[in-house]
């Protein structure tokens, strides 16, 4: 199974036309977060018109997994937390979104959204709990935000992680988790576009400007990941115990 992460597109429209031409080389293609720029000129609406133009067509190309992170809230949902709630639209046709599950081939892969709230992170909780209970072979996460105290949230001045996600992590041992939601990991010596902690992968692709997104490259049944960047390309295999130290610095 080949899957291909990116993340933090934040609107940029020639980075999707991007992700479409190259999606048709990938048995699943990640979006995992921040898919609209709330610091950007065009309205919000806008924007969402146009990105869900985007994930149709991606989803005539093959299988697609899209979830939220904290530029695409809208609005709050029923508990008053702040939710991605156009993504809604996108579930309706077809698209897994925040909240889903599907099955690609021996893969469960479970969609989480951007929680911003109790109400939220206990769902997220409960979700993970439920797909624990019918893990197939392989599992893995789309959750926007890296856990804390991993270099794949290491901004270049200080850990910006998620605090519930490593015991998360711990709790359910995942294969792998993908993420995004801080730029810089990658770019920076001390950071990292990957981490191993116990038996699961975490990968943060980061962001860079141009018309051609930073994405990694997952290889399930190769067992390898490469991280794919203007500054250089770096291969990791799976089956390594530990992180394996940079090759690009």
């Amino acid at each position: 199974m080949r899957i291909l992460l990116v993340s933090d597109l934040h609107y940029t429209l020639r980075q999707f036309d991007w992700v479409v031409d190259a999606s048709p080389a990938f048995d699943l293609v990640v979006l995992a977060g921040d898919h609209l720029d709330i610091s950007s000129s065009v309205a919000l609406d806008a924007q969402i018109v146009v990105v869900l133009r985007y994930l149709a067509l991606l989803q005539l190309t093959g299988r697609l997994a899209v979830s939220s992170g904290n530029h695409d809230l809208t609005g709050s949902d029923a508990h008053g937390e702040r939710a991605a709630l156009w993504l809604d639209e996108a579930r309706t046709a077809g698209v897994p979104t925040d909240g889903d599950s599907l099955l690609v081939g021996d893969t469960l892969i479970t969609v989480c959204p951007w929680w911003d709230g109790p109400v939220g992170r206990e769902s997220v909780a409960a979700q993970l709990a439920r797909d624990a209970a019918r893990r197939p072979s392989k599992w893995v996460w789309v959750y926007h935000w890296p856990p804390l105290g991993s270099p794949t949230c290491w901004t270049g001045r200080r850990d910006y992680g998620d605090e519930a996600l490593g015991s998360w992590i711990n709790e359910h041992r995942p294969d792998v988790v993908l993420t995004g939601h801080v730029h810089d990991p990658p770019f920076k010596p001390d950071g990292g576009w990957a981490d191993r902690i116990g038996e699961t992968w975490v990968f943060n692709p980061g962001r860079q400007i141009g018309p051609i997104p930073t994405r990694i490259e997952l290889d399930l049944d190769e067992q390898r990941a490469t991280w794919i960047s203007l500054i250089g390309t770096e291969e990791i295999r799976l089956t390594e115990p530990v992180t394996p130290p940079r090759t690009v610095f």
